[in-house]
């Protein structure tokens, strides 16, 4: 069985990456990760305050990754596994493909304009070692076309 990987945030790239794994997974009898990642709060010298603040970015990701797994319940796919992981964006990504080497393609969208984001440019760099295939989907396209690439 495939498993596609899709990192969750409230970007228009995260819901191209989600539709096309969504998609290709309805495919090819598949399933789809959700990973919405919590960056790591600057320090705070008042331990109670930090502890808010990582709560709230935490119920945050909690609630985009829930919204997106509900999205895609909604199109007709599988429950998908749900993860919401603390810490710096590009090394919970490699630890979550090493914890889980049944992924067969992480799932990243392009922008629909300007510059690659960080893990686009991360993960698809020269000399990037990866465990699974990339899958870059441009950010530009329609849904009708993501469907037909899918």
């Amino acid at each position: 069985m495939r498993v596609y990987l899709v990192i969750v945030d409230e970007s228009e790239e995260a819901l191209v990456a989600l539709r096309y794994a969504a998609r290709r997974a309805a495919q090819t009898d598949g399933t789809v990760h959700l990973l919405a990642l919590v960056p790591a709060q600057p320090f705070n010298a008042f331990a109670g305050v930090q502890a808010t603040i990582e709560e709230e970015a935490r119920s945050r990701a909690e609630t985009l990754v829930t919204a997106a797994a509900g999205n895609l319940l909604s199109q007709g796919g599988k429950m998908p596994a749900i993860s919401v992981r603390m810490g710096e964006d590009t090394k919970v990504v490699r630890d979550y493909l090493e914890e889980h080497p049944e992924v067969s393609a992480l799932v990243l969208a392009t922008a629909k304009d300007g510059g690659p984001g960080p893990l686009v440019s991360h993960f698809t760099g020269l000399g990037t070692r990866m465990p699974c295939p990339v899958f870059l989907i441009p950010g530009n396209l329609s849904e009708e076309q993501i469907d037909r690439l899918s």
